[in-house]
């Protein structure tokens, strides 16, 4: 009984690496949101930058869950942080 491939770990890992950044992506647009309207202006910019980078981030594990050949199972479990 051998270990399983990586790509099979990983079409496991990959979308619940996704659904977490969700999550976290969720939260910071909400924060930045809320520093521009407390006059931070330049901590909204640089939070909306974080955000930036997380989306692009997330583009290219999706981009990987792809080309593994999508999530194992042909679904993903789904969980939400108050979005």
């Amino acid at each position: 009984m051998g270990e399983r491939p990586v790509s099979e770990k990983l079409r496991v890992l990959l979308p619940h690496w996704l659904e977490h950044n969700h999550g976290h992506r969720h939260e910071f647009a909400k924060w930045a949101q809320a520093a521009r309207e407390q006059g931070e202006g330049e901590a909204a910019r640089l939070i909306e930058q974080a955000l930036a980078s997380m989306q692009q981030t997330d583009a290219a594990l999706a981009a990987a869950l792809e080309h593994l050949g999508g999530p194992l199972g042909g679904g993903h479990h789904h969980h939400h942080h108050d979005d």
